[in-house]
């Protein structure tokens, strides 16, 4: 099965984040790579979405949108870090 990069997820995730959540940094709970989810591995086979780690293959996250529900699993990441923009500390 073909994959594309990280950046797919940008639409899906905006949904359900403020910020572009593809320039988010991440840690994989397999290997401990830290790395901007926009470096995943995604694969997106209907209906939703599986970002692997590009290092060791696992699992980090997947997003499914089924109807009116959406159900994100974040188990495979330990920390997700966002950066704000400047001016939008509080």
């Amino acid at each position: 099965m073909s994959h594309v990069d990280g950046n797919a997820l940008a639409g899906p995730l905006s949904e359900l984040f403020r910020d572009d959540m593809t320039t988010a940094t991440g840690r994989c709970a397999h290997c401990g790579d830290v790395s901007v989810l926009a470096e995943s591995l995604v694969y997106d086979a209907a209906p939703g979405w599986c970002a692997r780690c590009h290092v060791c293959g696992d699992v980090l996250l997947t997003f499914v949108r089924t109807g009116d529900r959406m159900r994100l699993d974040l188990r495979g990441l330990t920390a997700v870090e966002v950066r704000f923009s400047p001016g939008e500390q509080q």
